[in-house]
């Protein structure tokens, strides 16, 4: 298992545009994280510009999948994303845990 950080860079309306697709996004990301698949999920504040969401996989796939379909993506209130392996070497859930 390894960690992957979906990172969106997120439009400059996204507060004022979120309640109409908050339900959609918020039953996408619950039902990653019903599977396992997204540990962690939030928005990055003052400003409010940055999107941060942590997934457990073999690969970046399931990351990439849920942002291709995710309805902020869709509809504009993500500019754009990436998707980084993490390495995780410390705290319970690391993917590759070091102790000296």
């Amino acid at each position: 298992m390894n960690h992957y950080l979906l990172t969106y860079t997120l439009s400059a309306d996204y507060l004022e545009r979120r309640p109409q697709f908050r339900s959609a996004h918020l039953a996408l990301a619950w039902a990653a994280a019903d599977r396992g698949e997204l540990v962690l999920a939030g928005a990055i504040e003052d400003p409010v510009d940055i999107a941060q969401l942590l997934f457990a996989g073999e690969g970046p796939d399931t990351a990439e999948a849920f942002a291709r379909a995710d309805p902020y993506v869709t509809n504009g209130l993500v500019e754009r994303w990436s998707v980084r392996r993490w390495n995780t070497v410390v705290g319970a859930g690391a993917a590759n845990p070091v102790r000296s």
